[in-house]
């Protein structure tokens, strides 16, 4: 059974994928409701985008803080007193101290664009782009200590076309982490994430265990 699980959204620029997230609330995809949105940085067009719909917006400029736990401390108790429960990532571009981790224990979610564990850190579409892979894609995890390595929650794959460039590969990958990372906080809101060590398990998620369909590019005769 579903509810509207509270989130506070972090980000850092654009915040395409907060408008993702506030589209699926609007349209009724997904139960949630964003408390907060947190920049740290203060032209971050993301506080706009939260402004335009309503939202409470705040900046929390990480340097005027001694360290990155000093900082943590502010932003949890603000997060805290904003009644959050899940904590989204949306292009946060800081590294999480585990004093904040701790603090919102497999309750943080971030949405990487590669497929993990490869190309972890910035910039993963244009570190799977310049090693040639044939696939590429997004994923959503629970955020750990590690960088990008927390338990799986959902992926998306994408083929790396033929006439493909960086961006255009990016652009592809941006579209299909707006479709998932609504999806990762509805299962959320549903409880039906459960995580067994790596793993994350989601119930009753109707896939056929017989299904060994594969893709394959470039494609197989017939394909």
């Amino acid at each position: 059974m579903s509810r509207k699980v509270s989130i506070g959204v972090l980000l850092s620029g654009g915040g395409t994928n907060l408008q993702a997230i506030i589209d699926a609330v609007e349209q009724g995809r997904l139960d949630a409701c964003i408390r907060t949105v947190v920049s740290n940085r203060e032209t971050a067009y993301g506080l706009t985008r939260a402004r335009n719909h309503g939202i409470p917006a705040a900046v929390l400029d990480h340097r005027g803080f001694p360290s990155r736990e000093a900082y943590d401390r502010v932003l949890a108790e603000h997060l805290e007193t904003h009644g959050v429960e899940l904590v989204v990532l949306a292009g946060f571009m800081r590294l999480l101290s585990p004093f904040f981790i701790q603090s919102f224990p497999d309750r943080i979610m971030n949405i990487h664009p590669a497929l993990s564990p490869s190309f972890a850190g910035l910039h993963g579409q244009r570190q799977a782009f310049e090693y040639g892979v044939r696939f590429a894609g997004c994923t959503v995890h629970f955020v750990s200590e590690g960088c990008d390595e927390g338990p799986i929650i959902i992926q998306a794959v994408v083929p790396v076309l033929p006439d493909d460039t960086e961006e255009s590969l990016a652009q592809r990958i941006l579209v299909q982490e707006h479709r998932i990372y609504p999806r990762a906080i509805q299962l959320y809101s549903e409880g039906r994430l459960v995580i067994e060590g790596r793993k994350v398990k989601v119930t009753g998620d109707g896939v056929d265990a017989g299904d060994e369909s594969a893709m394959v590019n470039p494609p197989m005769p017939g394909q």
